[in-house]
């Protein structure tokens, strides 16, 4: 099995077991220069929040955009939009990536920013 069928059947498996959980989503997704977050509503239709590394306010002080510490200014934008949308918990929806990385700093910062997985 090539590598992107692998990472989409994890992405289809994980987006089920989110969705009967019925929560807000915050999904991830990866590409090799640019990293996005979204934060969808419970109904999984409306992104309540976004952030990502091709926006000026959010890489205001960070050097790159496929790095750790951009990875970690996504996360705690993501994080502060969600809360200012009223969005205190969410799903991590890694979109069938490993969460190792970029992923793993979005992640920690996101919870550090005061989003609860």
């Amino acid at each position: 099995m090539e590598k992107r069928t692998s990472r989409i059947r994890r992405a289809k498996a994980t987006r089920s077991h989110i969705r009967n959980l019925a929560v807000a989503r915050l999904s991830v997704h990866r590409t090799s220069q640019h990293l996005y977050a979204q934060v969808f509503a419970a109904d999984g239709e409306t992104v309540v929040a976004a952030a990502n590394t091709l926006q000026k306010d959010v890489m205001d002080g960070v050097k790159g955009t496929k790095n750790l510490s951009a990875a970690a200014a996504v996360g705690k934008a993501i994080a502060a939009r969600a809360k200012a949308a009223g969005i205190e918990k969410v799903a991590f929806d890694r979109s069938g990536f490993l969460y190792h990385g970029r992923i793993k700093a979005l992640a920690d910062a996101a919870r550090e920013g005061g989003l609860q997985f």
